[in-house]
């Protein structure tokens, strides 16, 4: 048995974070959006290229989302200064050239951005080393280069990213955070055994059967196997198969403030005869994180009081090597040193 404090709103840094789906940011479009707690302006230029900068105008603070994009810049509302996809100023249009100014000295710090199968990742660095290369890629999912999402469902969980991760990382809860008739039913619980193993950043449980108890997967047929890995920083990815057909539903975790996470579940498949039911899938999706989001909305009632978390074997285990992972990541950027995974290959057994 584990006990440990309740989780800070510190932020895990020089890693990637699930920014927004590349459909929802259109060419000459803007949009601003806080991670970490700090304010960012994406934009797309006429040629497709996605960008994202401090949403702040060195000039007067004002947020550079407030203004608009002009010739694939964006235009400060107050008084037209234009920054580039680089963060480089590229007009101050009150100078009329005798005050020694140049617009190119001055800057807005660019993010590094990687766009992938529909998908906007945002790389968050220290402070101190913003301009530096990425030292890791974005999460890579296990499907073709050209896939795309075939269904998105995002909510807002009002708690800090530590509870969002860890709710949705939890083996245990289904039979009573997720009680329906096509899910699965308390009665339904068995005891379980799943082999897992230390992967990039993270963990992986193993290829093996889903679940007997879980009435979404029978309907898919065929000889049915899943693998679910997770890593760093709230990433969560399930990839089912059954013969020729598949489904990666990918879940992840951005923290916009220190007491908001966005829950996003983006899912791809090649099962042609999903799509006339594609209605009924989002509705259980929407359904089903929101039932996370409702236990989590209770359990911050709980968290008020600030008591500390009882972490138990086997069931807790995931947990446990989450809150390793991060403290192995923090040691090793303070460092200078490479990160080595804490998590070594189990088996771990709970019932649900």
């Amino acid at each position: 048995m584990t006990q440990t404090d309740t989780p800070t709103a510190h932020f895990l840094r020089n890693l990637w974070y699930f920014a927004m789906h590349g459909r929802s940011l259109k060419p000459g479009q803007i949009r601003h959006k806080l991670i970490l707690g700090e304010p960012i302006v994406f934009g797309r230029t006429s040629s497709g290229e996605a960008f994202a900068l401090r949403d702040l105008c060195p000039h007067r603070g004002i947020p550079l989302s407030r203004g608009r994009m002009v010739e694939d810049t964006v235009e400060c509302p107050y008084h037209g200064w234009r920054f580039g996809p680089s963060g480089q100023c590229k007009l101050i249009p009150s100078l009329v050239g005798e005050e020694g100014i140049e617009p190119g000295k001055i800057h807005v710090r660019k993010y590094h951005v990687r766009e992938a199968n529909g998908l906007l990742w945002i790389y968050m660095p220290e402070e101190q080393s913003a301009a530096a290369a990425p030292l890791i890629e974005p999460p890579e999912l296990p499907i073709g280069g050209t896939d795309m999402p075939t269904l998105i469902e995002a909510q807002l969980f009002p708690c800090p990213m530590d509870h969002a991760v860890v709710g949705l990382m939890d083996p245990a809860h289904g039979p009573f955070v997720h009680r329906a008739w096509w899910w699965r039913s308390q009665k339904s619980s068995y005891a379980k055994a799943k082999k897992y193993e230390p992967s990039p950043m993270g963990f992986t449980m193993v290829t093996h059967a889903p679940s007997s108890n879980s009435t979404l997967y029978k309907l898919l047929g065929g000889d049915r196997t899943t693998e679910i890995s997770f890593q760093l920083p709230g990433t969560r990815v399930e990839h089912i198969k059954a013969g020729n057909n598949w489904i990666v539903g990918l879940t992840t975790c951005t923290p916009l403030t220190a007491t908001e996470t966005e829950v996003t579940q983006t899912f791809y498949w090649n099962v042609s005869w999903i799509a006339p039911f594609k209605p009924i899938a989002q509705r259980v999706a929407r359904v089903f994180l929101g039932q996370d989001r409702q236990i989590v909305t209770q359990q911050m009632e709980g968290l008020k009081f600030n008591p500390r978390m009882m972490l138990i074997q086997d069931a807790d285990t995931p947990a446990i090597w989450y809150f390793k992972l991060k403290r192995e990541w923090g040691e090793a950027l303070a460092a200078g040193r490479a990160f080595t995974n804490p998590v070594k290959a189990a088996t771990l057994r709970w019932k649900s």
